[in-house]
Order: structure tokens, then C-alpha cells, then sequence
């Protein structure tokens, strides 16, 4: 990856996609009798005003006219956004392009949306048909990507550089630790040389390029020192992707991190830990829009116990002074305390010794660790009772099996050596197998919103053609590219799976809507990549996880079960936006944020949803199954899901790794209950609970608020929201 702060020479192979000569005139409208036919209807938001509040928050942009966009005009911007670049495509290679066709179309398209029958991710909800969507490519259309770190030697910065390059523009990414014990660690030569960072996305990239490669590469450059005065202060608008800036401070903070870091191991190779933390440290610096932290995931070695150990707080203390330890903490979090000293504990009676390691965890966990999902590469063999005894202290960690990702599409089809043989990992939810530098693009089914099967397949039509319309934008990365547009991989997903169970009925939902609606989906790819002239892509379902885009639609996340039939739903709010006060006004509560308390606030909505059992009435094999079965009839990538576990199954996680170990291609497990999260997004209550908080509430007039929304800035996902 070429990092440099000339930003118009990291767009220059975007002019493919500029608008012809004298063609803007006819840039792709939807004809205005259609859009007003919509002007008075309202849209069906789920879950009693908690959709439309995540709609507004997150998706409605600030038009020219300086009024707000209501879900008509956001849905007008996506779908005439998609059937441009689908124009601008076929024109540039000079194939048919019907507009009246593609009128009727992008009409069924918006009418599908419209009704919740399918969704663009949250990324699309947010910028397709933007300007920057235009001038810097697709990478802001994408969820999410990967790194690998295998070759590390041959250039130490590059992965990290990729890692703040797409979190700075919102896409989670993943990661790995192989290149572990490749990479020595030189201190700088002793001259200095300043540096003046530029105010831009390739400006903070280059900074932290020229940082690691001081210590890393020979050169007499030296010590590198920063100068911060042209960077925007905090608070600033971030014009074109949304937002405000985060200011100066939070970059020097990621500089000086990775300068002790790196110091500190003169003389030594980067470890598996040490790759985890920096990476940590570009996810902590780069919280787009002041909301939230960078979604990512590492994965590590499945014999490294330090890499998978890492979050394990209490792996010095005695089991005597587990419960002494948390009470402390806990009175911690309680004062908006995320940082502990030895003096905190002086009356617990833990002997020194075992208490410091324990305390130098829960810092580093509250300060940086919690960034990553840690999960494992698995192998089909493999013997899971260590694993399963950590996964049972926090959840982590949790598992791929990197050679069901290369060999096989669905279950169902078999297996297929080297099918998918360049993959290296996943992204943060691990729904998707992705090669180093490749993003993916998901899209969102709600099959419970439908009729019936055949209903269904009108859907996975339009939203397959939405995501596969994205793959003809390139990205501003070079290598990206190379990647991207020889796999089109795309991520058609469901969610309110567990909805749909309770009303088609679990075997017909299997038979009619996952494997008929998969050869449906492949059938549509055939005839999308012969008509655009592109490659068939090499993977084309998932199931995300999805925590937000499902709560316009009113659908349970992905393949889970709800937490309980009554919950709290939290939701986060930068703490200078004005949905603060209006929200407050109406009634709902709010706290600081544990993870980010200067900057934003946790709102609590009160849900009640008894169309479907809660995941406390579901044993952990059940759960598996689900995954096992949606791998196997539908998802050709990956069934994203957390298995909820109860503490009397922490003996079963093991076995029924051993005994799906050759059906699953990812997974992860969280304990049901004192799970160590705080403020998690969701947490049972009762329904007099529910009662009581909700009839306190007034509405809430959405027209009023005329503020840019937060944009769906990462992955779509309840983990990715864990702060």
C-alpha cells in the first residue's frame, strides 16, 4: 500500500467512474410522480420508535437545503446512487444500457426497501449516492476487510497503515498475529527530523508509517518528532464522510503508545501481544464521529496461550480473590472510573504480587483491549479443552477453521479444495472469508417481512443486484482492487431468522428460503455478471450479525435469539449532539459511556418482543445448530453468531466443538450471564419494567432535529457495538 499526502494521486484511477462529457444531464432520477406517491406514507419502523430513532441518528443526512432527510428522500439517494453507478458502468465499456428498463427496476427496488423486505447495510444506508462516494471510491460502501501480517518483514508499517487507512473511513477490519517473531525491533538513529502531519486520513497514515518504520527499517532518517498544528481541532465537521474530528490529541496519544510500545522492545521481535495492541491503539485514536471505537478482530495462533490469554484479568488472582477483585472494580465503573492504582485495592487483602498483573490487565482492557474480538485459527483435530476453559473466564477466545473457509462454499455442495483458496481470515463478526487487503460488501434480507417463499425470491433479486452494483466502484487502494474486483465477494444476508422459524416453520425456512433461495441468488449472479460484464463472485451469502440496520426493520439480529422476551436496548449518542437533550426531554435515560465517558452517552430503550423464544430458553447445542444448518443451506462465507452459554454448560462447549468441528467455518461464545461487558447493548428486564419506562416517555418529533447524522461508521454488528 503507497501511503502519501498527496490525496489526488490516491484517487486518480476513480476518474474511470467521473461523469462522461456532457452525460450529467442525464444522471439516473427516479421520476418525481413515483417519489411523490411515497410523500405521504409513512414507513413501518420496528420495535416502537427505537427504528426510527436509529434512523435518524445514524443514516439521515443534511441535504443542500439544509433540511434533514426523512427515510423517503435517504432511500431516493441510495437507490438512484446504485442505478448510476450502474450506468456510469455500462456506458465506459460500452454495453446497452435501457434507461426505461432500469426506471422499473430501480422503482422495485425502492418499493422492496421501502417495505423492510431488504435493507442496504448500514454503510449504504449512509453513503451510496454521495459525493464521496464519488471522488474516493467504494472502500466507504464496504463493511468491512482484512490484513494479514504473514509478510511483515518486507514492509512493517504496511499492515497498520491499511488497519487506520479504512478505519478512518468506517470499515471494520480484521487481522492476524503471523507475523509474530518475524519483525526485530531497532531503536531510531539519533538525529531527529519533524514531520508536519496533514489534516487528512493519508496525512495521519503516513505519520504512523514513518513512526514504525524508525524502529523498524535502517534508515538515517532518525527520530521522528510530530508536528500537530495543522490538524483541526476537536469537535471540527468532517466534510464529505460526516462526523466531527477528534482533534489532535487522540493522535499524538496513538504516536506516543506505539513509541513506548516499540521502545520497550529494542532488541526483540514483535510479538503476537504486541501486534493486538497497536492495532488496538489505531482503533482506540480512530473513533469516527465521536460514537464508536473501531470494530476488529484478531486472530492468533491456537497454541498461543499468551495471545488467547491476554484479556484473562484474573488468571493471577486465587479464586478466593476473584469476587474481591470485581467488587472493587465494580464501585470503579460505578464513579465513572476506568482506570485503576494499586491504592484502589489497599483495603481488599490481595497480596501484591497476584494483585499488579491483574490491575495492568484491567487498564489495558479498559483503555485499548476490548478494541479486538480475539478469536483463534482452529483445526479440524484439535483438542478444545483449554480453549473451552478460557472461552468460559470472558467468552473469548473465539474460532475459525481457516481451511473450511478455503475448501468449501455451503456444507451442502461439498467439499471443494482451494474453492476459496487465498483466504486468510475474517472480519470482526466473521461472516465473511476474506483475502489480505479485501473488503466485502453486505446486504440485508428480513425473510419474517414476507408473505412467503416465492415472495422471498422477488426480494433476493433487487438486493442481490444492490450488492453486486458495488462491486463495479473501485476502492482508492491499488491492492485492494487487485483483490476486490477478481473475487466480488458479497455478503446477501438474513436476519430475524429465529422470526421467520416461528412463523414459516424452521424446515420450511431450511427448504424454501435458504436453499432454494440460495440457487435463486447464484442464478442471479450468473445473469447480473454476463449482462455487466464482470466476474461471477467467488462467495455470495452470509448471515451478519447486524445490531442496527435490523432494528429499522424490526427483526431479530441475524440468527440469534433475543436476549430476553423483555430488555434493555442501549444505544449510543455523541455527548455534544442534540439528540442528547431531546431524547432527555422526552423521558429517556442515559449515562456516560464506560469506553469512550467524555465523549458520548448510552441511552436505554425498553423493548418487548415475546414473538420468539429468548436465548436463555436455548441450550448452546441448539444454538450451534442453527449455525450448522444456515452454513450448510445457505451461507457459502460465514454464519456470524455469538452462542450465548449458561454456566452450567461451560463443560459442553468443548464437545460440541469436537462435534461440529468439520460443519462450522466460524464461531464464538459469550457467557449468558456476568459476561464482564459493560453496558452491553442488550440486558434483561421486566415487563413491568417495560410498562413503567415506556409510559413515561413522550414522543419524540424527529422533524425538529436537524443535525448530520453519526453514519454507520463500522460493522453492522451486537459485537461490534460491545464498548
Amino acid at each position: 500500500m503507497s501511503i502519501t499526502t498527496n490525496k489526488k494521486e490516491n484517487i486518480i484511477g476513480l476518474q474511470f467512474f467521473a461523469p462522461l462529457e456532457g452525460d450529467q444531464e442525464v444522471y439516473f432520477k427516479l421520476e418525481p410522480k413515483f417519489i411523490e406517491s411515497y410523500e405521504d406514507k409513512q414507513p413501518n419502523f420496528g420495535f416502537n420508535g427505537l427504528g426510527e430513532f436509529t434512523f435518524y441518528r445514524t443514516y439521515s443526512r443534511i441535504k443542500e437545503d439544509g433540511t434533514k432527510e426523512c427515510f423517503l428522500d435517504t432511500l431516493v439517494r441510495v437507490v438512484e446512487g446504485c442505478y448510476e453507478i450502474q450506468r456510469r458502468h455500462c456506458k465506459r465499456i460500452h454495453i446497452p444500457w435501457d434507461y426505461a428498463k432500469a426506471q422499473n427496476s430501480a422503482q422495485e427496488m425502492f418499493q422492496l426497501m421501502w417495505e423492510m423486505k431488504f435493507l442496504p447495510p448500514g454503510r449504504g444506508l449512509w453513503m451510496m449516492g454521495t459525493k464521496f462516494m464519488w471522488d474516493r471510491g467504494s472502500a466507504a460502501l464496504n463493511n468491512c476487510g482484512y490484513v494479514s501480517t504473514t509478510d511483515i518483514e518486507s514492509d512493517p508499517a504496511e499492515p497498520f497503515c491499511f488497519m487506520i487507512d479504512m478505519a478512518m473511513l468506517g470499515v471494520g477490519i480484521g487481522f492476524d498475529t503471523k507475523g509474530a517473531g518475524k519483525l526485530k525491533i531497532s531503536q531510531p538513529a539519533e538525529n531527529k527530523i519533524v514531520h508536519l502531519v496533514d489534516d487528512s486520513r493519508e496525512g495521519w497514515s503516513y505519520s504512523l508509517k514513518m513512526l514504525i518504520e524508525s524502529y523498524t527499517v535502517k534508515s538515517d532518517d532518525g527520530w521522528v518528532d510530530f508536528d500537530y498544528s495543522a490538524i483541526r481541532p476537536a469537535g471540527s465537521l468532517i466534510n464529505g464522510f460526516g462526523g466531527t474530528a477528534s482533534g489532535p490529541s487522540i493522535l499524538e496519544e496513538l504516536h506516543n503508545l506505539t513509541r513506548a510500545l516499540l521502545g520497550n522492545r529494542s532488541d526483540q521481535t514483535l510479538s503476537s501481544v504486541d501486534i493486538v495492541d497497536i492495532m488496538n491503539y489505531i482503533g482506540r485514536c480512530v473513533v469516527a464521529g465521536n460514537v464508536r471505537r473501531t470494530a476488529e478482530i484478531a486472530f492468533g495462533e491456537h497454541d498461543d496461550a499468551e495471545y488467547y490469554g491476554m484479556k484473562n484479568v484474573t488468571a493471577t488472582l486465587e479464586s478466593d480473590d476473584v469476587e474481591k477483585f470485581y467488587k472493587v472494580t465494580s464501585e470503579l465503573y460505578s464513579n465513572s472510573k476506568y482506570s485503576a492504582s494499586i491504592d484502589d485495592f489497599k483495603d481488599c487483602g490481595i497480596p501484591e504480587e497476584r494483585l499488579l498483573p491483574a490491575i495492568k490487565t484491567w487498564n489495558a482492557l479498559n483503555s485499548h483491549r476490548w478494541a479486538s474480538n480475539n478469536s483463534i485459527f482452529a483445526h479440524v483435530g484439535m483438542d478444545y479443552d483449554a480453549i473451552g476453559e478460557q472461552i468460559a473466564v470472558n467468552g473469548e477466545p473465539g474460532l475459525a477453521w481457516l481451511d473450511n473457509m478455503r475448501d468449501y462454499g455451503r456444507m451442502l455442495d461439498g467439499c471443494k479444495p482451494g474453492i476459496d483458496g487465498r483466504v486468510m481470515g475474517g472480519n470482526p463478526c466473521l461472516e465473511q472469508s476474506l483475502e489480505s487487503y479485501e473488503l466485502c460488501c453486505l446486504v440485508e434480507t428480513f425473510p419474517a417481512n414476507h408473505d412467503n417463499a416465492a415472495d422471498y425470491m422477488r426480494t433476493l433479486k433487487f438486493a442481490y443486484l444492490y450488492a453486486k452494483t458495488v462491486t463495479l466502484l473501485p476502492t482508492h487502494n491499488p491492492r485492494t482492487n487487485q483483490v476486490m474486483l477478481r473475487n466480488r465477494r458479497i455478503g446477501l444476508s438474513q436476519s430475524g431468522i429465529v422470526q421467520a422459524f416461528a412463523k414459516f416453520g424452521r424446515r420450511a425456512v431450511l427448504r424454501d428460503f435458504c436453499d432454494a433461495g440460495y440457487n435463486e441468488v447464484d442464478r442471479w449472479d450468473d445473469v447480473y455478471s454476463e449482462w455487466l460484464c464482470v466476474q461471477n463472485s467467488i462467495k455470495k451469502t452470509s448471515v451478519k450479525p447486524s445490531g442496527t440496520v435490523s432494528l429499522l426493520a424490526g427483526a431479530t439480529p441475524g440468527i440469534h435469539h433475543p436476549e430476553a422476551s423483555t430488555y434493555w436496548r442501549r444505544v449510543r449518542v455523541s455527548s455534544d449532539s442534540i439528540l442528547v437533550q431531546i431524547l432527555a426531554d422526552a423521558g429517556y435515560e442515559y449515562e456516560p459511556a464506560a469506553s469512550d465517558p467524555d465523549r458520548t452517552v448510552v441511552f436505554k430503550f425498553a423493548v418487548a418482543d415475546e414473538s420468539v423464544r429468548p436465548v436463555e430458553d436455548v441450550s448452546i447445542w441448539e444454538q450451534v445448530v442453527n449455525v450448522v444448518d444456515y452454513q450448510r443451506y445457505w451461507a457459502d462465507n460465514q454464519v456470524s453468531c455469538t452462542i450465548k452459554f449458561k454456566s452450567d454448560e461451560v463443560n459442553e462447549i468443548s464437545r460440541v466443538l469436537t462435534a461440529y468441528e468439520d460443519q462450522l467455518k466460524g464461531i464464538s461464545f459469550l457467557p449468558h450471564s456476568n459476561h464482564g461487558y459493560v453496558q452491553a447493548p442488550y440486558e434483561p428486564c421486566t415487563i413491568e419494567e417495560v410498562i413503567e419506562y415506556n409510559a413515561k416517555l413522550k414522543p419524540v418529533d424527529f422533524t425538529s432535529y436537524i443535525e448530520e447524522a453519526v453514519g454507520s461508521k463500522f460493522c453492522d454488528g451486537d459485537k461490534c457495538e460491545i464498548g
